[in-house]
């Protein structure tokens, strides 16, 4: 009996929102960093979420009504934790949700965050599978979890896959920190920028880095060098909770992070914008630490390390950071009139704090991630916004 399913290889052009693929024995793991980069730093946190495709989706043209993924997810989990929800993998026909799933089994990494240590233990591939699709030619988006590493097997229809065509959307880069990249949120598409690039109709690619945030030149050159016609920098948080500089190195790294950009970008819409709200470091400087009391209870907290009444000079914190970098963008703006800035405040401020409070103290939840993409789109994509159409 014929089997009813096509096998289609999985290529950069049924890929967007990732920078390179890379084959692996299983097929193929999408980065959201070049290798060229990631061989410039070790850190296992920026190879673990650079891996992790947020904002990455599989988008395809077919008459298929079932649609079938394999994949070998890296799932992490916490000694003393209860274990963390599957990564989802949210389905769209024709820019509409249809249906959600996730990938069983694959490999596990436990880590325990008291000493630093991390135990791997290999799994299978697992399948996610999507039915009843509707009849005719459509387009299939499948965006893929944004905080599991990813690897692609297979992809199955039973009906002929193509490419997508070009829509003619123009296409938003994003860099950020785990706020950026999705932490807490519901699902792929409920991560910020997904749900903002949605409201404005612009192709996402996101480049939000948990914990990663730092200024890296690598992450600079990589935007330099990404075709995109609007770029937004979300700088703040991961410098301050890192305790990585002090002002006087913040502010040329800035000014260095920008001049890289614009060595590929000299004329598109580059909009700098400083840290939404954290209470815990707005006026206290880092860096922040887990706090584990409550880890047992699925309850893990941050908070800060550092001194408020320290008065060191150039201690970073969040109200010093959204100043400085007002500052730079109007000092830049008089020879870069397509250099603009966004007021983290203005997307979670101080009454937002009181209607819904940041749960670990640094990261917003799944109905905050909604709140602040729809307010990006509407500060960003306006008629008077840096990303105008």
């Amino acid at each position: 009996m014929t089997s009813p399913w096509i096998t289609t290889p999985i290529t950069d052009d049924l890929l967007r929102g990732a920078l390179e693929l890379e084959r692996t024995e299983h097929g193929v793991l999408p980065h959201r960093l070049p290798a060229r980069a990631r061989a410039q730093c070790t850190d296992p946190q920026l190879a673990m979420v650079e891996s992790q495709p947020s904002g990455v989706r599989l988008v395809f043209r077919t008459r298929a009504t079932a649609v079938e993924l394999d994949a070998l997810r890296t799932k992490r989990t916490y000694v003393g934790a209860p274990p963390r929800p599957d990564g989802l993998y949210d389905l769209l026909v024709d820019g509409r949700p249809t249906a959600r799933g996730s990938v069983p089994d694959g490999n596990t990494v436990t880590i325990d965050m008291t000493t630093g240590t991390a135990e791997h233990r290999p799994g299978p591939p697992g399948t996610v599978t999507f039915t009843d699709l509707p009849d005719g030619l459509k387009t299939i988006e499948i965006w893929l979890p944004h905080n599991e590493t990813t690897e692609l097997v297979a992809l199955r229809t039973d009906a002929p896959v193509e490419p997508a065509p070009d829509r003619g959307r123009r296409v938003w880069l994003h860099h950020g920190s785990s706020i950026s990249h999705g932490s807490d949120a519901a699902s792929p598409t409920g991560i910020w920028p997904a749900h903002a690039a949605c409201l404005a109709g612009v192709d996402l690619i996101n480049l939000g880095f948990g914990g990663s945030a730092l200024l890296d030149p690598f992450v600079a050159r990589a935007i330099r060098d990404t075709p995109a016609d609007l770029i937004s920098v979300k700088i703040g948080i991961n410098l301050v909770n890192h305790d990585v500089m002090r002002l006087r190195a913040f502010t040329p790294a800035v000014h260095g992070f920008l001049d890289t950009i614009r060595d590929g970008h000299p004329t598109a819409p580059l909009l700098v914008v400083s840290p939404i709200l954290c209470p815990i470091h707005e006026d206290t400087p880092g860096p922040s630490a887990p706090d584990f009391t409550g880890l047992a209870e699925g309850r893990l907290r941050f908070r800060a390390m550092g001194d408020p009444e320290d008065l060191t000079p150039g201690r970073l914190t969040l109200r010093v950071i959204r100043e400085e970098l007002a500052a730079i963008v109007a000092q830049r703006a008089k020879e870069d009139p397509a250099l603009h800035y966004l007021d983290g405040l203005a997307l979670y401020g101080d009454q937002d704090a009181t209607t819904l409070p940041l749960p670990d103290d640094l990261h917003p939840d799944a109905e905050t991630h909604h709140l602040i993409g729809e307010r990006f789109a509407e500060l960003a994509f306006a008629a008077k916004g840096a990303f105008a159409p």
